[in-house]
């Protein structure tokens, strides 16, 4: 019996050290945070795609006579002006078949002349009684026939010089030469296929299709600011470098493709020489046709939205978040709708309005509906220095923890966050899930 009271009065002595221990325990402070106004900023919009380079101009060099490949006039890899001569073939067969017509058109020609002079004899002969409608008519017939036999000569020497001019293949366009797939020596024809390849290099098309979808968002958001000319484009090179020039849109096809529900655009883009000197006779250039790049639509005049640092960005099962500040210093917790971002600028289409503070530095530590101490973000954060007007400190400033600073004519009683902040402890911002 002595030994129960022994243990109830231990078991009593032991609970009241223990709430004597919680009564001593001080009262946790809210957790610091850092803080950064919601604003408003000019941006860019920009749409990302993928698309190829394609060259205006596109020439397949074709032999049109049968003949023996006698120069090559080009070098390989080189760029060409329009009219350049390229290939020379062999003449000396097309030179006579030449000569030949045209001494055909003499003879006929001297005919023709014979029969115009008997025509016009007989014509006056007629008014004498020596003179015969017959014979006017037989020399106008037999004149008539020397003028058609003339102009039918002429035509095959106009094709027989035609033929030898096709003996001298000429650049039909300037850009940069291909390789020969014929060597001298060799028989071309018609049929020996392509000879070499000329493509035009200044200015490029860009060609790039986005999905149907995309299409109806960037009219609808252009249309009314200019159409092609509200947008321009960049690109973005394969090794990850931006292009320096700017390029204009200036094409969307007619037809949507049912196989994957994109359509076609296209834009015009300045591919001017890298370098003065050469590389092997070639002009260096930075877009080639054929090359994949990356397309990045802009538009031209920026645009108002919403911003704010993409480390104040959370991300669970049901979407983004952030913690806002209210007006008793508790955090809540805010769904947004993102719009288009960058690795340190969020743009928010929805869930906040302008002025709202929102945490950045500290975000871990802080629950929905729990008491913080408000301060501005750390310097690692970027921010406009408008995003703190009206906190009542400066940027890496600041009263100790806890403490509040008080603007001048009012009082820290009922103090909201926009009039008292302190400073954010040194942790880092949390990463934030890209949407």
């Amino acid at each position: 019996m002595r030994l129960r009271v022994q243990i109830a009065m231990l078991a009593v002595q032991i609970g009241l050290s223990l709430v004597q221990a919680a009564a001593q325990t001080p009262a946790r402070s809210p957790p610091a945070v850092g803080v950064i106004r919601a604003e408003r900023q000019p941006i860019t919009e920009s749409s990302e795609f993928v698309g190829r380079i394609q060259a205006p101009e596109r020439v397949a060099l074709v032999a049109r006579d049968t003949a023996f490949l006698e120069q090559q006039l080009f070098t390989e890899g080189a760029e060409v002006k329009k009219g350049d001569l390229l290939y020379v073939l062999e003449q000396p067969p097309f030179q006579a078949d030449l000569a030949a017509k045209q001494a055909t058109v003499q003879q006929l020609q001297a005919q023709l002349q014979n029969a115009t002079i008997s025509y016009n004899r007989a014509v006056t002969l007629l008014h004498t009684p020596a003179g015969q409608q017959s014979n006017v008519d037989n020399a106008r017939a037999t004149m008539l026939s020397y003028a058609a036999q003339v102009a039918n000569a002429q035509a095959q020497a106009r094709q027989s010089e035609i033929n030898l001019g096709y003996t001298e293949i000429r650049a039909p366009i300037g850009g940069k030469i291909g390789r020969t797939s014929v060597t001298i020596g060799n028989v071309v024809s018609p049929s020996s296929g392509t000879l070499t390849t000329i493509v035009s290099q200044d200015p490029m098309y860009v060609v790039f299709p986005i999905s149907l979808r995309t299409g109806l968002e960037l009219r609808e958001r252009y249309a009314n600011k200019g159409g092609f000319g509200a947008v321009l484009i960049r690109l973005r090179l394969p090794d990850g470098r931006t292009y320096g020039q700017t390029g204009t849109l200036n094409f969307v096809d007619n037809t949507i493709s049912q196989s994957t529900d994109t359509i076609i655009l296209r834009g015009t883009i300045a591919n001017p020489p890298l370098h003065e000197t050469k590389i092997g006779n070639a002009t260096v250039r930075e877009l080639a046709d054929g090359e994949f790049v990356t397309v990045l639509l802009e538009g031209v005049e920026p645009v108002e939205v919403l911003t704010i640092p993409r480390a104040a960005v959370l991300s669970d099962q049901q979407g983004d978040f952030v913690y806002n500040v209210d007006a008793q210093n508790h955090a809540q917790q805010t769904r947004i709708q993102l719009g288009q971002s960058t690795p340190s600028t969020a743009t928010v289409l929805s869930g906040l309005t302008e002025g709202q503070l929102v945490v950045v530095d500290g975000v871990q530590r802080v629950q929905p509906g729990q008491p913080v101490s408000p301060g501005p973000a750390s310097p690692s954060i970027t921010a406009s220095p408008a995003a703190l007007q009206g906190t009542g400190a400066t940027p890496g400033t600041g009263p100790a923890p806890g403490q509040g600073t008080t603007p001048t004519g009012s009082s820290t009683a009922g103090q909201s966050a926009v009039d008292r902040v302190a400073p954010a402890d040194a942790a880092k911002p949390h990463a934030a899930t890209n949407p």
